[in-house]
């Protein structure tokens, strides 16, 4: 594909693969509504990504934390939020993990579209040996000669604050462990909206699962809900969702992408 053809003005959403993009007709991601036991990292990242959408200042984010606790789910949420009420001036773009160095030539061509964009890394982390990769993603949040444009923001989601692997944090510098974890954590400073995800409580979880029953009309016990999350060893949104799929081909019901 020639990225020079893409309409970067068409699509709510985007798919950039190194070299080119692949326009997305729909952003599959629950209403806000629907996404319970985060309300606090849902209030500030909603809010955030609709400042953009308007074209206000906005931050940089970093979702980290718990898996399965919705942090995809929070970012492509709120981009479908964004823009039911700003139509048509924000898009996601999602790029892979692998793809990160190849940002500055989104950027450029980012930087002459007349639109906001959020641009997505979901589940980023850096092997202990690359140094580059940590390197440019600060440059780029910090404003270097590679920065992102100002039509252009970061959303990135990772397991750890610090994004990188534990033990290049903490054996990196042996003598000076400090200053090894001091350094990577430079990285996760650099967002300036930063959003922690932990594990949810029981109530919580029941919580969850409750919005979705009752979004899609489904039968369902406290009991099994949690005899559910018990055989899977946790609580989470994403434990909460394999439940509601479970109950829904029971019913003979389908359900949209999550």
């Amino acid at each position: 594909m020639n990225d020079q053809a893409t309409d970067w003005i068409a699509a709510p959403a985007y798919v950039w693969e190194g070299a080119s993009a692949r326009p997305v007709v729909r952003i599959d991601a629950p209403r806000l509504e629907l996404l319970r036991g985060i309300d606090r990292q849902k209030a500030a990242a909603a809010e955030n990504v609709l400042r953009l959408a308007h074209g206000h200042a906005a931050h940089d984010m970093l979702l980290w934390g718990s898996r399965g606790m919705g942090k995809s789910a929070l970012v492509r949420s709120s981009v479908r939020a964004a823009q039911d009420e700003v139509a048509g001036r924000i898009a996601l773009v999602q790029i892979a993990t692998d793809a990160v160095t190849s940002l500055t030539a989104l950027f450029t061509r980012l930087a002459s579209v007349d639109r906001q964009f959020l641009v997505f890394v979901d589940d980023l982390g850096f092997a202990a040996d690359d140094a580059a990769g940590p390197r440019h993603l600060r440059s780029w949040l910090d404003g270097g000669v590679e920065a992102r444009p100002g039509n252009v923001r970061l959303a990135v989601t990772s397991n750890r604050r610090a994004i990188v692997a534990r033990h290049h944090v903490e054996q990196d510098d042996p003598l000076n462990p400090r200053d090894a974890v001091d350094d990577q954590l430079a990285l996760a400073d650099r967002f300036g909206l930063s959003l922690g995800f932990h594990a949810c409580s029981q109530d919580e979880y029941l919580a969850i699962v409750r919005g979705y029953a009752e979004e899609y009309g489904l039968d369902w016990t406290e009991a099994e809900a949690l005899e559910w999350s018990k055989r899977r060893g946790a609580r989470s949104g994403r434990v909460a969702w394999h439940f509601i799929t479970e109950l829904a081909g029971r019913a003979g019901r389908a359900l949209p992408v999550n």
